[in-house]
Formats: C-alpha cells, sequence, structure tokens
C-alpha cells in the first residue's frame, strides 16, 4: 500500500517531445509525478552537442541507450558507448559531448529538478525528431543565465572538445 499521498503508480508510454538547446527531450517522469523523489527523461542529441562544465544540487545520471559520449565528470573525460552509465552527484562539475552522428541518452535526476530546466528552456517540438540547426541562438543568454540562476546551476567551464 502507497503511504505517500503526494505519488501514485504511473505507467508513461506517450510524452510531449520537446526542442531543448538544439536537442529531443521527452519527460517521462517529472518531480510532481514522484513526489520529488527524482525525474527521467530521455534526449536525442546531434554530433557535438555539448552542454558547459556545470553543476546543479541534484546528482545526474546519464545512460547511454544508442551513440558514443565522452562523458566529464570533475576533469576525467571517459569515452562511453551504448550501454555506459555515469553518474555525477549533486554539486559535482560535469558535461558530456555526443562523439556519434547522435546519441540518446536516459537522464536522471535525484532528487527532481533538472527536468525543470529543460522545460524552461524547451519548446513544444512540431515532429518528433532532431530540428535542423537554427542559424542563431533559439534561446537568448540572458533566457539560458536567468534560468540558471533560479534553478541553482552553476557554470564551471567550456564543454570538453571532441575526441580524436
Amino acid at each position: 500500500m502507497n503511504e505517500r499521498a503526494d505519488i501514485t503508480p504511473r505507467v508513461v508510454s506517450e510524452t510531449q517531445p520537446l526542442w531543448f538547446l538544439g536537442t529531443l527531450a521527452r519527460i517521462l517522469l517529472d518531480g510532481g509525478q514522484t513526489g520529488g523523489a527524482f525525474a527521467a527523461f530521455e534526449v536525442t542529441l546531434p554530433n557535438g552537442a555539448s552542454p558547459p562544465l556545470h553543476s546543479h544540487p541534484q546528482d545526474e545520471s546519464f545512460y547511454i541507450l544508442e551513440g558514443e559520449v565522452t562523458v566529464c565528470v570533475e576533469d576525467e573525460p571517459r569515452h562511453c558507448r551504448t550501454g555506459a552509465m555515469a553518474f555525477a552527484p549533486g554539486g559535482t562539475p560535469h558535461s558530456f559531448r555526443v562523439e556519434s552522428d547522435t546519441a540518446r541518452m536516459l537522464v536522471l535526476s535525484t532528487p527532481a529538478g533538472i527536468e525543470d530546466y529543460v522545460r524552461a528552456l524547451a519548446e513544444p517540438a512540431a515532429w518528433p525528431w532532431l530540428q535542423p540547426p537554427p542559424d542563431g541562438p533559439r534561446v537568448s543568454a540572458e533566457r539560458i543565465e536567468a534560468v540558471e540562476s533560479e534553478l541553482g546551476v552553476v557554470r564551471h567551464g567550456p564543454p570538453p572538445t571532441l575526441s580524436t
């Protein structure tokens, strides 16, 4: 029996695809659905996609569903293929860079919260695949900085470079 009134069992089979900073994201479970315990989302990324080295209050785990990704946790880059998983404890600088043509990852936020960053900077996808590259930035630097400040995201440096 569920003793927590703030959560209910659920099965997620359909989600609204979101275009998020040049990627395609699908939020599977958010903090509102899990009583804040965790969030899970799937993201499809193009070659070279890479956030700046950053940290946030939540732990973040990445499971590589498809493709090859260089994952950096603190200053240690690791080349990861399908089936690899990486973990960055809350407050730990981390990033990744897509090495293959595309990559798909399952991202877990514990506790929930990282999905709020995705939603704050995303727009509903007009089709359920990666959008063409924009001519310029889709989200202003000022908007990104405001959301990062609000949600406790700290930038520590540039994205990692591609492996050779």
